[in-house]
């Protein structure tokens, strides 16, 4: 790892202390709030479908906040449908308002399923090398019990966030890294920027769905390449990597998608995730037309195992 990659004053490390033994005060405490409060008066409004907004009682982004964001107290949360679900989440559109302003933004709300939904069947090989302090909860999750499965929702979420807020700095900092701004955390109801068109409240494409020309595959391969050298830097593989996860918003490539970021180091099978998201994205570019002299997954992987200190 390299210091000067990251910003003060926090930083990736190794050894005793990393990202994954900080947890939030619910994962320390060996519980897990649901999101929304249980007052049914601070509920959706059945009319409007407005609620107050969650800000104050969430984990919030890293600061500055940016200019979009909308943090007033008085501002009002309304759901606006699905955009996307998925096996361990859906990712709904919401708009958050302050009334008789025009203070607005749109947010996309990534709603992790409980304990008694969610998909486990490939979650081990992710978990290697992410504990928690009390031997209790560790044999909990090893175990599956349902205490323990809402522990490991509760670490998905807060890994996403962790890993998000540390690029993102990164990103605002260099510039070599692009991911959404995660707004916030309430127990496993994640927030983030919304990538896409607000006026038509139309998300980004994936990278799948483009057809660049060759110019602009070439440089949506130089941006994946910079993202993968940020994220070895950080001793950080993205764990599940594909065209399905990356966003083209203008002409950046987003990075999305990473509840199961995966430490290479302390995961014992850290460089052959690191080694599989490589191989999947190279494919996908080489099917496109990019040079196979630039898309060689052998070269680029152990370009970041280096990168990562562990060649």
């Amino acid at each position: 790892m390299r210091e000067h990659d990251f910003p003060a004053p926090e930083r990736w490390t190794r050894g005793k202390s990393r990202f994954d033994d900080d947890e939030p005060q619910f994962l320390r405490h060996g519980r897990q709030p649901e999101p929304g409060s249980t007052d049914p008066d601070d509920g959706p409004d059945p009319e409007t479908g407005e609620s107050w907004s969650s800000w104050d009682d969430a984990v919030h982004g890293p600061q500055p906040h940016p200019a979009w964001l909308v943090t007033e107290l008085a501002a009002k949360d309304t759901d606006l449908g699905v955009l996307k679900t998925g096996k361990e989440a859906d990712v709904h559109l919401l708009r958050r308002a302050v009334p008789d302003s025009d203070r607005s933004c749109l947010l996309a709300v990534k709603r992790y399923r409980d304990a008694n939904h969610r998909l486990f069947h490939r979650d081990a090989g992710y978990l290697e090398g992410r504990r928690v302090r009390r031997s209790r909860e560790n044999r909990a999750m090893a175990g599956r019990t349902a205490f323990g499965r809402q522990m490991i929702a509760g670490q998905w979420a807060a890994a996403e966030f962790a890993a998000l807020a540390r690029l993102w700095e990164i990103g605002a900092e260099r510039g070599t890294i692009s991911v959404p701004y995660p707004v916030q955390l309430r127990g496993t109801e994640l927030m983030l920027e919304f990538l896409g068109d607000p006026e038509e409240g139309l998300a980004a494409p994936r990278l799948a769905q483009v057809r660049p020309d060759p110019a602009g595959l070439r440089d949506l391969w130089e941006q994946l390449v910079d993202a993968l050298v940020v994220l070895a830097r950080a001793g950080l593989a993205h764990g599940d990597l594909s065209p399905y996860n990356l966003l083209v918003h203008g002409e950046r490539l987003m990075l999305i998608d990473l509840p199961q970021v995966v430490d290479v180091v302390a995961n014992p099978q850290g460089g052959e995730f690191l080694a599989r998201d490589v191989r999947v994205v190279s494919t996908w570019f080489a099917a496109r037309g990019l040079p196979a002299t630039l898309a060689d997954p052998a070269v680029l992987t152990e370009q970041l195992l280096r990168e990562a200190g562990i060649r």
